[in-house]
């Protein structure tokens, strides 16, 4: 629900520039952004991941000629680019490592493919941290030091940037913290890597749906059921709308899964001590547009409040994102903008 930044002016824009590329499973967007982290031009490609990798570099290259032509720059005013890739990447190799939702593309060398057929440097970053440093740099986390920024969608996303430092990892496995433990019970929820107790298990989206059929199957009364029987789909964003609407078990639903996201932050609030954390993707309830969002977001201050040390529960701000869909292109960007500056 939330917008992202309006595009500017080549009048307004602050060269060099820089292209973000936001790989997802559906589709990439594209972004041309100027060095203080502003859109000039943005347009959206089908991923086509049937087509294999390949394809999809070429496909993305022509997707950031198109994104250069549309905000009416030269070439030669383009610096390098930023490529947000979902998944573990091997950041050495510039290779995505076995994708779940990217079958036949393990091993493919996408940072070096991409950058034979677009004709430009490019940067290789993780698409969660891409979009927590789009945050940064000129999102919700503008002037922070510090930052963690989780993905709410079919999974639990997870960005760490500390100053101009992204956590990656040795392995490529660095942030991968909806697999942070909440529950180490032997009857844990399962989650979708084959483990159990996992933070994602409870606090995804998917998370959300199963605890709320099991819920409906065991008798609790809600609206819900009456859409369902309507043959409408459940899924957090019909949760979201009963909880605003003041259905009981749609506001527990939601509420409770502040309570597990609160578990998971307390965690990173005690590891990391960021100057603040900031939640994103599709699963915020509404976010600051709604009630029940906001509801959500003062539920998750309030649990890890009082599970905090008392100089976190004082000074860590918990804060919705800002730039939505955008952040990923932006912060992907930001990523070869920080690479270019180094390389000077």
């Amino acid at each position: 629900m939330t917008q992202g930044p309006p595009l500017i002016s080549m009048r307004q824009a602050k060269p060099p520039f820089f292209i973000g590329v936001d790989l997802g499973g559906t589709s990439t967007k594209v972004g041309v952004v100027d060095d203080n982290g502003r859109p000039l031009a943005r347009l959206s490609v089908p991923t086509e991941v049937e087509h294999g990798p390949e394809d999809a570099a070429r496909a993305m290259a022509g997707a950031i000629q198109a994104a250069i032509r549309e905000a009416r720059l030269r070439p030669t005013a383009v610096a390098r680019v930023g490529l947000g890739s979902p998944g573990i990447l091997d950041f050495r190799a510039g290779k995505m490592v076995n994708p779940t939702n990217f079958p036949g593309w393990g091993g493919f060398p996408i940072r070096d493919r991409l950058a034979e057929h677009c004709g430009f440097p490019v940067a290789l970053v993780n698409d969660a941290s891409a979009a927590a440093y789009g945050e940064l740099w000129v999102g919700s986390g503008r002037g922070f030091h510090s930052l963690v920024f989780l993905t709410l969608g079919t999974g639990v996303g997870c960005g760490v940037i500390i100053g101009d430092l992204i956590i990656e990892g040795e392995n490529g496995h660095g942030t991968e913290c909806g697999h942070i433990i909440i529950d180490s019970a032997e009857g844990a929820r399962l989650c979708s890597c084959g483990m159990t107790g996992h933070l994602e298990a409870y606090a995804s989206a998917v998370g959300v749906v199963k605890r709320t059929q099991e819920a409906i199957a065991s008798g609790r009364a809600t609206s819900m059921a009456g859409r369902l029987a309507q043959g409408e789909e459940l899924s957090p964003l019909l949760v979201a709308e009963a909880a605003q609407a003041g259905d009981a078990l749609a506001t527990e639903i939601v509420l409770d899964t502040a309570r597990y996201l609160a578990f998971g932050i307390v965690t990173l609030a005690h590891t990391i001590d960021p100057t603040g954390v900031l939640l994103g993707g599709a699963m915020t309830f509404g976010g600051n547009e709604w009630e029940i969002g906001r509801r959500f977001l003062e539920r998750i201050r309030q649990e890890v409040k009082c599970r905090t040390f008392p100089t976190l529960a004082e000074r860590m701000i918990i804060d919705f994102a800002i730039l939505g869909g955008d952040a990923g292109y932006i912060g992907a960007a930001g990523v070869a903008r920080l690479e270019h500056r180094k390389a000077r």
